[in-house]
């Protein structure tokens, strides 16, 4: 069996920043072992599979797959889902998903990139010791949780959060959690990090899906609903964020890198 393949880095002015994600359309789903067995073989943050949504809701079924798990929402590799549609097609102005954990999701052309519509996802106030522990963490301003299983850590500034040193096994045996750091940012209204061992994600390079989380968090703090981010990784992006209603909406670009085809016994 041949799948087509595009490894796309979202999030991303120009190839080798963002976020890389790997895209593959199906003509069905394969079963959830093959899934996950060709998740591990990329080895990328996520890799998403898209199907014509045969219920009608959206355009294309989307799901993704950590190196371990399916996760219940991912941004970056929605983004890159939707450069991959919307670059093989000039004429369609705007590409809709549904998934199983998130509704429906929305990439639309926007100048030289894309607005993306994800749910917002209100974090609560929670005591997280366990995480602040597992971060090396004693000046945290304030914890939230996201029942989803997102830990939000707020710190004081940008440089705190660019110190934060994790221990990765210790937040692996918190489970399947993304705990993310947030902050005011230098050059960006805000800046963030992710880390998701507990998925086979140490720390994740650019992660729209936090986003959902931190942007409701930052634009009631702030008081206003259009922010610009920055996620302080290695590979390091730029985003700019909206609050719209209960949508989160981002903006970004991709990067196509790589192209071909996954051989499948």
């Amino acid at each position: 069996m041949r799948i087509p393949f595009a490894q796309i880095d979202a999030f991303a002015d120009a190839p080798f920043a963002g976020n890389p994600a790997a895209v593959m359309p199906l003509a069905e789903w394969l079963d959830d072992a093959v899934l996950q067995s060709i998740a591990a073989e990329n080895n990328l943050s996520e890799t998403a599979f898209l199907v014509p949504d045969a219920e009608g809701t959206a355009d294309f079924a989307l799901r993704w797959f950590t190196p371990t798990n399916e996760v219940a929402m991912c941004g970056h590799a929605t983004l890159a889902s939707g450069h991959f549609v919307l670059l093989s097609d000039g004429d369609r102005q705007q590409v809709r998903f549904s998934t199983r954990q998130a509704g429906v999701l929305e990439v639309a052309r926007a100048d030289d990139g894309y607005r993306m519509s994800l749910p917002a996802w209100v974090p609560a106030p929670r005591p997280l010791p366990e995480v602040l522990d597992a971060l090396g963490v004693s000046g945290a301003v304030e914890t939230l949780w996201h029942e989803k299983h997102y830990a939000v850590v707020v710190l004081e500034n940008e440089a705190a959060v660019r110190a934060v040193d994790p221990d990765f096994r210790a937040l692996a045996r918190l489970g399947d959690w993304l705990v993310i750091v947030t902050a005011p940012g230098d050059l960006t209204d805000i800046v963030s990090r992710a880390f998701a061992p507990g998925e086979g994600i140490d720390e994740d390079p650019v992660t729209g899906s936090a986003h959902a989380v931190v942007v409701p968090f930052w634009a009631e703090r702030l008081g206003r609903d259009r922010l610009t981010a920055s996620q302080a990784s290695a590979r390091g992006g730029r985003l700019t964020a909206a609050l719209e209603g209960d949508r989160v909406v981002l903006g970004g670009t991709c990067a196509t890198v790589i192209e071909g085809t996954f051989f499948l016994p």
